[in-house]
């Protein structure tokens, strides 16, 4: 072989392997620098240490053990081999690998250290749990231990037996190998000996250890029983207690006496002991721990599983309820009416200006196309729901976005524009949630760049710079060329949007509501000058435009100080530019991990972090919130559930960030223990600790000390804007759809199980998200804003129970679950059935046909279901977009359809939907826009009671019946009128 050739293939491994290594220190470093400019070096330093503590245990252990194993067979060789056909075929591999052998042994031993470490590596989170557990103060109801052992101790003895069973067997598969090729095992033998005495004392050791460790798992999986799902629920089951039990103490007794059998093989040196131990091994391993359980479990337990699983039912009922935290849910029977009268409806007029008719999934099409002002800024799909106080200081529910830079435009898009110019996104955009403006648009509280509006002028100036978000390039780098901050048109200084200040009706009344036909409808564009504003928006600077930049003057970010960082941050991101660009500085710093979600599970690999972060004005800035949950599957007895799947709905595709939580997204124990913030200038990560109780948080927070901080560290401004996470909410009505029913008989039969609606407005079959709304929850005093949802009998369509929980972090009702449950004998419509009554009743067609048969788009809103005088009512917002109408169309609200009990209406707005529910359009709710009486009118309507007419009431209607009669000409009405407008003048003088 030519001399190039044999050098061709080691130069090319080394090559690789300086790459690889050039990588690996390029990720480590550049980790390490972005540890430390966020404040949390403590946290990369602890993982780092604990994983090099594992490598180096795990990787020792199975070098011991395998290389003793090996070392021992060869030196317990034979020194005079039979000569046979065997031994003969064998002297080939003897002659090739003896010369070399010291070689093969290291690598050999070399390879299983480092599997071992790198898989021990990756436990670290197990062990940090069993060095820092933390008790909870509770015991199962089987052992009575702490739950504390079967979340923390007992994973680590398992993941501890696993690596001490795998460097045994592959021990005895190394001394097997060595013994055979060296002559001390044979396959043939004359004399019956196929094993000389030492390699017969060997593996009879070997198969010892394995027996010894085989007994500690039998007795460890005795604790094992509280997660089996052997019986009809989740735990032990009566034959998991009464027979697979004490059939794992038998074995594990049998397994002792086993191993010692072994161990005596060493004096005996008689082949047959072990293999008659083997054989007492395997057989009471088959009748002991297989047979005997099965035969209690068909013929003891299967006749009467009712009565007999009763108590681990009730064990298991308890432990989830408990685990999930839906234990202290409250639950009441709700009668719920289905018909008003006027008065009733009246009664509660004052609850409908608080409806949230904005869907924050339709909505989002308008903001993009009213606010985006240039195509290369973002919205989200589905924006968020907060809440923010109006011009009164009166909280109300706002939908929020931030504006983020998606990147350059399209001809425009290159490394440089991407990464140093087009850098951050700009400002804060809201909208009242219950608010709509005659077109159908919604009425923005915050607006425009520079942003204004309500938000800046109750919250102050903040900054409105989002270098931190969802959107946008992997990294950028800042303090090097000027950046695009946002674009400046002198020709125009008043925002083309519907505010507060000029919307001309929150709920306009019927006579001022604007025709189906109105704005867009039919295919036809939308109002020109919106049009024209927005086209001018999406295509760039308009004529005349200017843009101011800016240079990035915060802390974010990790400094590029030195020509060996853009060194490692060329080969991180594999871009020469980095390196080469003149106008990157030693005052130039790198900002990336920018994704909030990102950069809260980086600093806590402990949490699965909430799908769905939000932005908030706080304190002077934009952060994003981000709720934080401590996870576990070692809760004794209760259910578990994949997260992903429980949290998937039609606003998330299951996409929860599982950071450090579970092999299969399994859970069966959650906790809301931390609120995280982000800020989007900085991008400073905080975490505060929401649940001080809990022990898993306790137990991370020994780990990782100093990582989260007190909630009382909070400003004020801060907690005005948490709320009841989404995700944990899904994950606690997954569990209620069962777990509703406490008595062990009714939960058995399972007639009473729920199941979560599929949402009606969308296609395909998901899940009906939970819903963000201000509502009146009865019992309470007050309107609470909360997260809601409906429940469903299995395999029916009818409502069977309605659940809120109070999302008011200042309430003393915050995080407390309500259950309405409906009776059994009251048929409710639940959503499918309300949509399908939307979609057949003759009056809403006659609005929606002419729609549908056009070219207009028509999407149906969010099936708010809400309680309300006494009874459900369903609000759904149809929303109409031109079609054909290109980028400057966008969805308006056109129509409000709302339901109760089995009737349904629609209308033009909320108020004239109910009146046409409810009276036929006669208008009995009063009309919010009127114009409110004077002082005095108000104290003379409060003296005169509630009971009996006013005098002037009485003389207007009379006045206007007399007047109607007088239409027909009848002398006697005239006369009437004319005494009743003297009635009518004397009233008013009085």
């Amino acid at each position: 072989m030519p001399r190039r050739s044999r050098l061709l293939a080691p130069v090319a491994a080394t090559v690789v392997v300086i790459i690889a290594g050039l990588m690996f220190a390029a990720n480590f470093w550049t980790d390490y620098k972005w540890f430390s400019s966020v404040g949390y070096t403590s946290v990369f330093l602890t993982e780092l240490w604990t994983r090099v503590l594992l490598f180096a245990v795990a990787a020792l252990v199975m070098a011991v053990i395998v290389g003793a194993s090996i070392f021992f067979a060869y030196r317990a060789r034979p020194g005079i081999r039979p000569m046979s056909l065997e031994q003969q075929g064998l002297d080939r591999y003897r002659q090739s690998i003896d010369p070399h052998r010291k070689l093969f042994f290291w690598i050999a031993v070399g390879a299983l250290a480092l599997l071992a470490g790198a898989a021990a590596s990756g436990d670290w989170r197990s062990y940090l749990q069993f060095v820092n557990g933390v008790d909870f103060g509770v015991s199962d109801p089987e052992f009575g231990m702490d739950i504390a052992f079967f979340a923390f101790t007992y994973p680590f003895l398992r993941i501890l037996l696993g690596y001490l069973y795998a460097a045994v067997i592959l021990a005895f598969i190394a001394a097997v190998i060595v013994h055979y090729l060296y002559g001390g095992v044979r396959l043939q033998n004359d004399s019956g000996q196929r094993a000389t005495p030492a390699a017969r004392v060997h593996l009879s050791v070997l198969l010892g250890l394995f027996v010894l460790l085989r007994a500690g798992s039998y007795w460890l999986d005795r604790y094992g029983l509280v997660f089996s799902d052997r019986g009809y629920t989740f735990g032990a089951s009566y034959t998991d207690v009464n027979a697979v039990k004490t059939a794992l103490t038998i074995l594990t007794v049998i397994s002792v006496i086993c191993a010692v059998l072994f161990f005596a093989n060493i004096v005996f040196k008689n082949t047959m002991i072990p293999v008659a131990s083997l054989g007492l091994l395997v057989l009471s391993g088959v009748v002991v721990g297989v047979a005997y359980p099965e035969i209690v479990q068909n013929f003891q337990v299967r006749p009467n599983e009712q009565r007999l699983e009763s108590p681990y039912i009730e064990r298991n009922i308890e432990s989830t309820r408990e685990a999930y935290g839906i234990a202290d849910a409250e639950v009441e029977t709700y009668d719920a009416t289905t018909e008003l009268t006027p008065q009733e409806l009246a009664a509660e007029a004052d609850t409908i200006p608080s409806v949230r008719l904005a869907d924050p999934a339709v909505v989002s099409q308008t903001f993009q196309q009213m606010q985006q002002v240039r195509g290369f800024y973002q919205f989200p799909d589905v924006l968020e729901v907060d809440r923010y106080p109006d011009a009164d200081g009166n909280l109300i529910d706002t939908i929020v976005a931030v504006r983020e830079l998606d990147g350059p435009p399209a001809d425009q898009d290159n490394w440089l524009n991407r990464h140093l110019i087009y850098t951050h996104g700009f400002g804060m955009v809201a909208a009242a949630g219950n608010l709509i403006d005659n077109e159908g648009r919604p009425v923005f509280t915050e607006y425009n760049i520079p942003p204004r509006g309500e938000l800046s002028e109750v919250a102050g100036e903040y900054e409105p710079r989002i270098y931190y978000g969802r959107e946008g390039a992997d990294y950028v780098i800042v303090e090097a060329e000027e950046e695009y901050d946002y674009p400046v048109d002198p020709a125009s200084d008043e925002p083309d949007v519907p505010t507060l200040e000029d919307a001309v009706d929150a709920s306009p009344s019927p006579d001022e509501a604007r025709a189906p036909s109105d704005g867009q409808d039919g295919g036809e564009e939308a109002p020109a000058e919106d049009a024209e504003a927005t086209e001018e928006n999406a295509e760039g600077d308009p004529a005349g435009g200017s843009q101011a930049y800016n240079r990035y003057d915060g802390d974010g970010g990790v400094p590029l100080n030195n020509f060996f960082d853009r060194i490692l941050y060329a080969i991180k991101y594999q871009e020469t530019s980095i390196l080469l660009n003149s106008a990157i500085t030693s005052d130039s710093r790198i900002i990336y991990e920018r994704d909030p979600l990102d950069r809260v599970e980086k600093v806590a690999p402990f949490l699965t972090v909430d799908s769905r972060p939000y932005p908030a004005v706080v304190d002077g800035k934009v952060v994003w919130i981000v709720d934080g949950y401590t996870t576990s599957d070692g809760y004794p007895y209760a259910n578990r559930v994949d997260f992903t799947q429980a949290v998937t709905d039609t606003f998330t595709d299951g996409s929860a960030q599982q950071v450090g939580a579970l092999p299969g997204n399994e859970v069966n124990y959650i906790r809301n223990s931390v609120k995280a913030t982000v800020d989007a200038y900085d991008g400073t990560v905080t975490l505060y600790g929401w649940d001080d109780e809990d022990p898993v948080l306790k137990t991370w927070e020994g780990a990782f000390p100093g990582t989260v901080v007190d909630k009382d560290e909070m400003s004020e401004e801060l907690i005005q804007h948490l709320r009841y996470p989404d995700d944990l909410f899904k994950v606690q009505r997954e569990i209620m759809r069962e777990y509703h029913v406490t008595d062990a008989a009714s939960y058995y039969g399972g007639q009473d199980f729920w199941s979560v609606p599929n949402d009606p407005t969308r296609e395909g079959e998901v899940s009906e998200p939970p819903y963000r709304q201000t509502i009146n929850f009865p019992g309470s005093d007050e309107p609470s804003f909360s997260l809601t949802t409906t429940f469903v009998p299995n395999n029916r369509e009818n409502l069977a129970a309605f659940m809120a929980v109070d999302s008011n972090p200042e309430s003393e009702e915050y995080g407390k679950l309500k259950l309405l449950e409906l009776p059994r004998s009251t048929v409710i419509f639940g959503p499918g059935q309300v949509q399908n009554a939307f979609d057949s009743d003759a009056d809403v067609r006659e609005v929606l046909l002419p729609l549908e048969q056009s070219n207009a788009e028509v999407t149906r809103g969010n099936l708010l279901t809400l309680p309300f005088a006494g009874g459900l009512l369903y609000v759904e917002p149809l929303y109409v977009q031109a079609g054909g109408g290109g980028a400057a169309s966008f969805p308006l609200l056109q129509q409000v359809m709302v339901g109760f009990g089995e009737e349904v209406a629609i209308g033009s707005n909320l108020q004239d939907a109910l009146n046409n529910l409810f009276e036929g359009g006669e208008g009995p709710l009063p009309d919010p826009d009127a114009e409110q009486g004077t002082e005095e009118e108000e104290t003379s309507e409060a003296g005169s009671g509630d009971s009996e007419p006013s005098d002037l009431t009485e003389a207007l209607n009379e006045a206007v019946e007399a007047w109607e009669e007088a239409q027909e000409s009848n002398d006697e009405a005239n006369e009437r009128l004319r005494e009743a407008l003297e009635a009518l003048e004397e009233a008013a003088g009085n």
